[in-house]
């Protein structure tokens, strides 16, 4: 249903949400700890950009920043800019659908289902709960973090420490996300 390049994204954003800062990530920069090709991720991150999701900033320190708050991000907008516009599979449009197939009356209510979910979820939702609860961490796999090295970079100070998200490095996720000053 989703396809890598909009769970890729998904990542992108969510590690970009937990670690917003002020300067601007590199694609190569979110890629290493999401274990992806960073030529793969800069793919990716064109299509959020020119979807208006990311901003670009150009120069010596350039890469991508959240162009929008995460509650305005929704998973529509982001399938969409990855995938597509999200099209009905079905017979030609009628006015009224009591009058066509069955198979497009179920087409019509599939495409709707479909279309309200990815309307509903948000990126804020997702940075609220980027990882399953403790009980169960041990017995999932989970898209948004499958791998330790998804660091969150929390600075002090002059210094850096990384910690792995939710409770693979023992600290929930709210107490993750980077401090302003």
């Amino acid at each position: 249903m989703l396809s890598k390049t909009s769970l890729s994204a998904i990542r992108a954003l969510v590690f970009l949400g937990l670690n917003q800062r002020e300067q601007p990530w590199s694609p190569r920069a979110i890629a290493e700890p999401l274990n992806e090709s960073p030529s793969y991720l800069a793919k990716v991150v064109r299509h959020l950009v020119r979807a208006g999701i990311l901003k670009a900033h150009r120069g010596v320190a350039g890469g991508v920043s959240l162009n929008r708050s995460p509650r305005e991000i929704s998973l529509r907008m982001i399938v969409e800019a990855c995938q597509g516009a999200i099209l009905g599979d079905f017979c030609s449009e009628a006015a009224d659908l009591s009058l066509t197939c069955a198979f497009h009356q179920a087409g019509a209510e599939l495409h709707d289902a479909v279309v309200r979910v990815l309307s509903r979820w948000t990126l804020a939702d997702f940075l609220d709960r980027p990882g399953p609860d403790p009980k169960i961490a041990h017995e999932v796999q989970c898209w948004l973090a499958p791998c330790p090295r998804m660091a969150l970079r929390v600075t002090v100070g002059s210094e850096t420490d990384a910690t792995a998200l939710g409770v693979r490095g023992g600290m929930e996720p709210s107490q993750t996300r980077e401090q302003g000053p």
